[in-house]
């Protein structure tokens, strides 16, 4: 925004849309009424309409038609690079490279979108305890679910310094709670998670958790090389996968890859899987196979 906003079209007005993913994506055409359409952080689509596009993830792509339109592209506005540890990152440095942006009041954010996106804290204990005002406001933005709220951040931190945003009254107290909510789900995943040969593997879908700090699983085994973990909403049931980033091992898995054959995605280190919200068993019955996977005990997908 503050990018578009400086750079290309100053008198530009935004209205603001949070994509989720679930299972058998796809794009509406309301998302595309602007007169010009921005997507970011987000899944590629062919639609004609769409204008910009900033993504990093390694699964970017919907279907291979999708990447081949992608690739086909002459396009100094559509920007996809997976070496990025964030989309952030990747939209600073495209619009200070190529438009000469001044980056100025958001370097804080910058700088701290790419350790939270890229899980770049020097151990699991700084990761978890979360002492920082940014670690605090991403807490409050990953637990909130008022869209309204989170679009008034978004546009503040296009504004404002983010320790100032990080530190108003309103992300304050929105924080308490759930501050003692991430320690009772750091004694539910102690309770419940089963340790074997590398892997964590807990089920979150009896205690109706929305979600969780995904480090948590390397604060309680810090050995640990990788976790599964299956969760239930009202929208979709999930499979998180993620990777030890303080294992000194070398990860032999591209998580990405294996949560793409069961329609998920994400980067080599960290992806998903979304399933609607009555398929509990099938979930936990994908999540047990992954979880074998990664204990050596199924089929490989080694990048």
């Amino acid at each position: 925004m503050r990018f578009y906003g400086l750079s290309i079209n100053p008198q530009a007005r935004f209205t603001l849309f949070g994509m989720a993913h679930q299972p058998n994506q796809q794009f509406s055409n309301n998302l595309f009424e602007g007169d010009e359409n921005v997507i970011v952080d987000f899944k590629y689509t062919r639609n004609k309409k769409l204008t910009w596009w900033f993504d990093h993830h390694y699964s970017a792509f919907l279907t291979p038609d999708d990447e081949a339109h992608f690739r086909r592209q002459n396009d100094n506005k559509k920007f996809y690079d997976p070496s990025y540890k964030s989309c952030t990152k990747l939209i600073a440095t495209v619009a200070e490279n190529q438009f000469g942006f001044d980056t100025g009041v958001q370097k804080d954010l910058i700088h701290w979108a790419d350790i939270v996106d890229g899980a770049q804290y020097p151990d699991a204990t700084v990761a978890v305890e979360g002492s920082e005002p940014a670690q605090q406001l991403a807490a409050v933005i990953e637990a909130n679910q008022d869209s309204s709220f989170l679009h008034q951040i978004i546009r503040l931190l296009s504004e404002q310094p983010l320790n100032d945003v990080a530190t108003l009254p309103m992300v304050l107290k929105r924080y308490q709670p759930i501050h003692q909510r991430h320690h009772e789900n750091i004694q539910i995943i102690r309770k419940v998670s089963q340790y074997t040969e590398g892997v964590i593997f807990f089920d979150l879908i009896p205690f109706a958790m929305e979600g969780y700090n995904k480090f948590i699983p390397y604060y309680l085994y810090p050995e640990s090389k990788y976790h599964v973990s299956v969760m239930q909403t009202s929208k979709r049931t999930k499979i998180s996968v993620g990777s030890n980033p303080w294992n000194p091992n070398q990860r032999k898995h591209n998580l990405a890859k294996i949560c793409e054959r069961y329609g998920g995605g994400g980067h080599p280190v960290v992806a998903a899987i979304s399933f609607p919200p009555d398929q509990p068993e099938k979930t936990r019955r994908i999540a047990e196979e992954i979880a074998m996977e990664l204990r050596g005990n199924g089929t490989a997908n080694n990048s």
